[in-house]
């Protein structure tokens, strides 16, 4: 029987800033997001300093309403958890100051989240309204696709990653960013291709499908860079350039590329459960070919919509399984921007 908790967590990685209540690691009480991505976009991605400097402002009016959504008090917290890491730096700093004072002004248990964990814990996460569905289940293969990670890792039981494989250059998500850059279209690139891919042929360019050394790896530069030779070989035709096409071709290929070697990485291990989590899960082109696969004898679990890009919610949720294990930090801990997931249990004051 899991022990019951109330964790409130901070995520502040990048350029969201968001804190969550969440109720014995999967039932949501309360969720508050405050994004930054209309400020970002005239950049044409994340400007860390703009970034860090809204963090904040921001931090502290979200943790309230946070709190005030959930109907609860700080002394009705078992523990806090927040991001550690990965991430970037300046940002990461804003809610683990923020996340220790509140450790000193209550005494309160702090617990440091890596941040990818987070994403594959999002998969337990259900809204506190609605009935509990089926937790996933061990062995689980966990594909992380966002704007900085793409990797395949192997979980035989909570807080347990193997890595299997992982990016040689750029992530699915940075591939979308730039192809869309590409193309003309807006900041951030996923969800911008996503929706010209709507009025587009998938079929109406060859995309090859890319290969790296090692067997489960990701590699996506090559693609990236056909697209751009075909758009420069277009415009040096003087022919226009069918962005919906090439968009939805583009996305096609990425989105059969990431089941391919998924599906072939869980055939090897005879992982039977499959975990799509990260911000490129958003895509619902990559989510129906993930949900298609129940077809072939898996069980599949991906988060709500909501919960794929940045939020709390997931870190109070990879907070409660640390709690619980007893992994807790100290008001010493410092942040990691480049914390890998297979070493996410080495931060923590006891085991």
């Amino acid at each position: 029987m899991e022990e019951v908790t109330h964790i409130l967590a901070i995520e502040t990685s990048c350029d969201e800033t968001a804190a969550a209540v969440v109720h014995d690691g999967r039932s949501l009480l309360s969720s508050v997001v405050a994004s930054q991505m209309e400020m970002h976009a005239r950049y044409g991605g994340v400007y860390p300093e703009v970034a860090s400097r809204q963090h904040v402002l921001t931090i502290l009016p979200v943790v309230e309403e946070t709190l005030h959504k959930a109907r609860l008090s700080l002394a009705d917290v078992d523990a806090i958890a927040v991001t550690q890491g990965p991430g970037l730096a300046g940002s990461l700093v804003v809610g683990m100051n923020a996340a220790k004072g509140l450790v000193l002004g209550t005494g309160k248990p702090l617990v440091g989240v890596n941040h990818l964990e987070g994403h594959i814990y999002a998969a337990w996460l259900h809204e506190a309204s609605q009935p509990t569905p089926p937790a996933p289940d061990f062995p689980l293969l966990a594909l992380l696709a966002s704007g900085g990670h793409t990797e395949l890792d192997l979980m035989t039981g909570h807080l347990n990653y193997r890595r299997l494989g992982a990016t040689n250059d750029d992530a699915a998500g940075e591939a979308f960013d730039k192809t869309a850059r590409l193309l003309g279209l807006a900041y951030p690139g996923g969800p911008a291709i996503q929706k010209a891919a709507e009025e587009g042929d998938s079929q109406a360019f060859k995309f090859t499908r890319p290969k790296a050394e090692a067997e489960f790896d990701f590699s996506f530069s090559g693609l990236k860079t056909a697209v751009l030779y075909l758009v420069r070989n277009l415009e040096k035709n003087g022919q226009p350039i069918p962005v919906n096409d090439i968009a939805a071709s583009f996305q096609r290929a990425v989105v059969d590329y990431l089941i391919n070697q998924t599906v072939a990485a869980a055939r090897a291990h005879k992982a039977k459960n499959l975990l799509l989590a990260g911000g490129v899960s958003a895509n619902l082109s990559l989510r129906q070919a993930f949900l298609n696969l129940q077809n072939d004898g898996f069980t599949v679990h991906i988060p709500p919509f909501a919960y794929c890009t940045d939020n709390a919610a997931m870190i109070a949720a990879a907070g409660h399984q640390r709690f619980v294990g007893g992994y807790l930090s100290n008001l010493g801990m410092d942040v990691l921007p480049t914390w890998p997931i297979t070493r996410a249990s080495e931060q923590y004051l006891q085991k």
